[in-house]
């Protein structure tokens, strides 16, 4: 597979990646009633973009005046944090943010988590792996919970970039270089291939319990009060799009889709959501498009929950 130079000098900027994290968040909030409120963002996006989770952080405080919001931010810059949803692995990035949020007294008694797209897997792994972050509500929008087969738009990169992406995650997903580099390879899930997958990929197979059951996992994400899953009727960014309902194609095909309940995860009770409160949303529009009267009659009522 040729590349081209640009590409190439691109890619090799993010080899080497330290990470760090820091909290973009509400600091003159005074104390209230409600939980505080921790955001994870997606791919091509940042904690405090004014255009995206900056005007959700507003509205949010605007609907529930006095609530502290949180929106994570990976690094120490937003170049960084930017970067992050490309090219730091997810297990570096749950495992700083599980420390960040334990030693914070401020989400001491508990938080609402919402992720956005790929912020959504992320924040149900946190759930899993840290019981330490008390997440009571857990929103997921747009987020891909059994994985995605296909890159068709990768936002905010060049048309070149994403199409080498798309090549690596194609021919090489479950190579070991190709996961410790893009974080889209942790979550690709290849239905015709599913030894592969199970095998080669290092965080969606673990934290969907395909290799092993971790008893730990279902635990700690049965502490939930509610998973909320919302799925944009819409999308092109998430393929398939059923993904967001824990759906996914049927083993051996790149058509057929099975409903979460037709799911090994499911019949299995891999991740014990059979007996979990899962709340199943949907929103008209593309990936992570919605109006702020949506958000207002479908999200904040689960953020003004105890």
């Amino acid at each position: 597979m040729a590349l081209s130079g640009g590409v190439l000098a691109f890619l090799s900027i993010f080899t080497v990646f330290p990470v760090n994290l820091a909290l973009s968040q509400n600091e003159s909030a005074s104390q209230t009633d409600f939980l505080p409120i921790v955001m994870w963002h997606g791919m091509g996006d940042s904690c405090c973009f004014p255009f995206s989770l900056g005007s959700i952080k507003k509205l949010i405080e605007a609907e529930i005046p006095g609530i502290r919001v949180t929106s994570l931010k990976i690094g120490k810059s937003l170049v960084d944090d930017y970067e992050s949803g490309f090219f730091v692995h997810p297990n570096k990035q749950v495992e700083e943010v599980c420390k960040s949020l334990s030693n914070d007294p401020q989400f001491a008694d508990g938080f609402h988590a919402i992720g956005f797209s790929q912020g959504g897997q992320f924040l149900r792994a946190l759930a899993q792996r840290c019981p330490s972050a008390k997440i009571r509500n857990l929103i997921s929008l747009g987020g891909q919970h059994q994985g995605v087969f296909g890159l068709p738009n990768c936002p905010s990169l060049s048309w070149k970039t994403c199409e080498y992406f798309r090549k690596l995650l194609n021919y090489a997903a479950y190579e070991k270089w190709v996961q410790n580099l893009l974080v889209q390879a942790t979550y690709w899930h290849d239905p015709l291939n599913e030894d592969a997958y199970r095998a080669g990929s290092s965080f969606l197979s673990d934290i969907n319990n395909e290799r092993e059951i971790n008893r730990d996992y279902i635990d700690n994400l049965q502490r939930l009060k509610r998973f909320v899953m919302v799925k944009f009727l819409n999308d092109t960014i998430v393929q398939p799009v059923e993904s967001q309902w824990f759906g996914f194609y049927a083993p051996g095909s790149d058509k057929e889709i099975l409903p979460l309940k037709q799911s090994r995860i499911y019949l299995q009770d891999r991740l014990g959501l059979r007996s979990m409160p899962l709340v199943f949303v949907e929103c008209e529009g593309n990936h992570l498009q919605f109006t702020q009267k949506w958000f207002i009659d479908h999200i904040i009522p689960y953020l003004k929950e105890k």
